[in-house]
């Protein structure tokens, strides 16, 4: 029966995990989400693994050859204890899959935002503005007041184009 594991990538190497293992054969899922990035003075939207230096694979440890994966350009280890990797439960990954969107991004779920939460719009028409969360609106989009030429109005956006500050 497969189930799912925890692989602890190289510094940085997540996506190189991510092809080694697949060309193996082995299915593998790791979770993104997008975040703002300040360069150079410049604010872009990118995306960045959930779980930094993380990732799952899936595979029977009684019918595969799991322990090639730990062997496998850009993964550290396999986690769990020294002989016997710890499997995760599918529920998990299936609530992480369930928070994503149709590009295949986690969204932060509006909940974790509050009323009166400060937050900065990351990329569309009103980027890099400044606002206060007012509430959701709907699956995946957020109620926010911003300060445009001294009044305030209120502004419906994506929720994944926000930050909070």
């Amino acid at each position: 029966m497969q189930k799912w594991y925890v692989v602890q990538s190289r510094p940085r190497s997540e996506l190189l995990a991510v092809a080694n293992l697949s060309r193996q054969g082995f299915e593998v899922y790791l979770p993104r989400h997008r975040r703002m990035r300040s360069h150079a003075r410049r604010r872009d939207i990118v995306s960045y693994p959930l779980f930094p230096g993380y990732l799952f694979v899936r595979f029977d440890i009684l019918r595969d050859a799991w322990r090639s994966t730990a062997s496998t350009f850009g993964v550290s280890r396999l986690v769990g204890t020294p002989d016997m990797p710890l499997p995760v439960p599918d529920t998990v990954i299936d609530q992480i899959k369930a928070r994503e969107d149709t590009e295949g991004f986690v969204v932060a779920a509006a909940r974790e935002l509050r009323p009166g939460d400060r937050v900065t719009i990351g990329a569309g028409p009103f980027a890099e503005m400044q606002g206060i969360f007012e509430a959701t609106t709907g699956e995946e989009r957020v109620r926010i007041l911003l300060s445009i030429l001294g009044g305030d109005v209120r502004a419906t956006v994506p929720l994944s184009q926000i930050a909070v500050r």
